[in-house]
C-alpha cells in the first residue's frame, strides 16, 4: 500500500514523465498534428519548431511545480503526524522549536488564541501554514538546508539524483518564465528532449529519495527530543 506521503508525489511525477516522453515523440518527428484540410481530407502536419521549443520550456514549469508541491506536502506531512501523535512542544527537537516560533512571529495573535486548547500541542500547528514555505526558491540547496532545519536526511544515491543539482536550473528557468526575464522560446532553445530527459529523471528520483528520508524521519519520530525522551 502506498503511503499518503507518495501518493500525490506518484500522481503527479507520472503527469511529468509522460510530458517528457511526448516531447520526446514530437522532436523525433512520430507524433504529427493532423488538421482538416479545404477537401474536409486530414491534413499532416510537422510540429512547428517555434512550437517546440515554447513546449520544451513549459516542461521547467512542469517540473518546478513538482518539486515545489512536493516539499510542501511533505513538510505538512510532518506537521501532520506532530498533531496527530499529541506531541507537544516539550517534546520536539530545539531546531524544531525553533522553527514553531517562527511560523507563530507571522501570524495575527487575537487568530492564534483563538486555535489553542492545550497550548503545549496546539502551538506546534498554530502558526502553521504551508502557503508560506516556498515560493519560487526552492532547488537542492534550499532542500538541504530545510532538512538541516526539520532534522531528517538529505542524503541521496549520487549516481541517481545528482544530489539535486539539477534542480537549480528547473528553478531558474522557471523564474526567468515567471518574471518575463526570458521568452518560451529563449529556454526551449538549446535543450533537447533527451536533454531534459535526463533532468525530470534526476529531478524525480532525488525527490523520491528524499521523501523516503522524511517517510523514515515520521515513522522512527526523528523529530523527537532525544534527551526528553525515556531511554
Amino acid at each position: 500500500m502506498t503511503s499518503p506521503l507518495f501518493e500525490d508525489f506518484n500522481e503527479r511525477s507520472k503527469e511529468v514523465s509522460k510530458y517528457f516522453i511526448f516531447l520526446k515523440n514530437m522532436e523525433q518527428g512520430t507524433i504529427k498534428l493532423s488538421m482538416e484540410g479545404k477537401s474536409g481530407k486530414p491534413k499532416i502536419k510537422q510540429i512547428d519548431p517555434e512550437l517546440l521549443k515554447t513546449m520544451k520550456a513549459s516542461g521547467f514549469l512542469l517540473l518546478y511545480n513538482l518539486v515545489e508541491s512536493t516539499m510542501r506536502n511533505a513538510i505538512e506531512a510532518i506537521f501532520d503526524e506532530l498533531q496527530s501523535q499529541g506531541i507537544s512542544f516539550d517534546e520536539i527537537k530545539p531546531q524544531l522549536k525553533k522553527i514553531v516560533l517562527k511560523n507563530l512571529k507571522k501570524r495575527n495573535p487575537d487568530q492564534v488564541i483563538l486555535n489553542l486548547t492545550a497550548i503545549s500541542i496546539d502551538i506546534i500547528n498554530a502558526g502553521f501554514d504551508k502557503e508560506d514555505l516556498f515560493s519560487g526558491n526552492i532547488d537542492g540547496r534550499k532542500i538541504q538546508q530545510t532538512a538541516k532545519d526539520y532534522g531528517f536526511s538529505c542524503t541521496t544515491d549520487q549516481a541517481k539524483t545528482g544530489h539535486g543539482k539539477d534542480l537549480l536550473t528547473v528553478k531558474e528557468n522557471r523564474n526567468d518564465l515567471a518574471h518575463g526575464i526570458k521568452s518560451f522560446a529563449e529556454v526551449g532553445r538549446d535543450q533537447s528532449a533527451d536533454d531534459l530527459l535526463k533532468i525530470q529523471e534526476k529531478v524525480v528520483n532525488y525527490l523520491r529519495q528524499i521523501l523516503e528520508n522524511i517517510e523514515t524521519y515520521i515513522d522512527n519520530q526523528e523529530y523527537l527530543d532525544s534527551s526528553t525522551t525515556t531511554p
